[in-house]
């Protein structure tokens, strides 16, 4: 890795996030995570400015940022984004978009396959399955719960389940609470930090909404929704 720090944020769950990591050893210099609900904007630059200042670091030393671009809340998800777009255009840096299924999942790569799954209401669910070592096995989806099963069968050995969704996957699937590893639906800043961290930097990352005509309702001027494009493992 190179040399100086990136930020990391994330608005997509009922936590607004933000961390510091350094990049020339991945080490995590900060974190902040307050469970706030609603509000993220309000919240947010004061979270990132706690985060700073717990490193003991500058916007100066910022050369890379980190953001999650959902699947989650629409209106969070756009607060993290344009945020982002504001610090590239303000500090002359790029970002790496993250998805919130893959921050989940990351914690666990390596120890066994993973679905993460969202709970995303209206009898759906948004879902992406990952091998162990992290590959993607699949893309990051809409679904019904009944169509988990199909996707579970792509994996090397027995999934674990994470996410907001874990409960309803384990109900299709036929699984115990004892493959389930996490039930909260923001994604783990600290591992959404390490992610970007590795991820090459391509075109700015755009929101991850899954359901388009949702997202079409409220994106904001300069947004749109996007198809998953990014790997887990650059």
């Amino acid at each position: 890795m190179a040399g100086g720090l990136l930020l990391a944020i994330d608005t997509a769950g009922e936590r607004c996030s933000a961390a510091v990591l350094r990049l020339a050893d991945g080490a995590i210099l900060a974190a902040v995570d307050p469970v706030v609900g609603r509000g993220h904007a309000e919240v947010l630059m004061d979270t990132v400015a706690e985060a700073l200042e717990t490193a003991g670091a500058g916007w100066g030393e910022i050369v890379r940022l980190g953001v999650g671009i959902g699947p989650g809340s629409f209106t969070g998800i756009r607060v993290a984004v344009a945020a982002a777009r504001g610090f590239e255009l303000s500090l002359g840096v790029a970002s790496v978009g993250v998805t919130t299924l893959e921050a989940q999942a990351e914690p666990f790569w390596a120890e066994a396959p993973v679905l993460a799954v969202h709970d995303a209401r209206r009898g759906e669910v948004y879902a992406a399955l990952f091998d162990r070592g992290g590959a993607p096995l699949s893309e990051p989806e809409a679904l019904v719960p009944g169509a988990l099963a199909a996707l579970a069968r792509r994996a090397s050995a027995p999934v674990r389940l994470v996410g907001s969704g874990s409960g309803i996957a384990a109900e299709a699937l036929g699984l115990d609470a004892a493959r389930i590893d996490d039930t909260e639906g923001s994604a783990p800043i600290r591992s959404l930090a390490r992610i970007a961290a590795r991820r090459a930097v391509a075109a700015p990352p755009l929101p991850l909404y899954l359901r388009g005509a949702d997202a079409k309702a409220q994106a904001p001027s300069g947004l749109r929704a996007a198809p998953w494009t990014g790997t887990v493992n650059p």
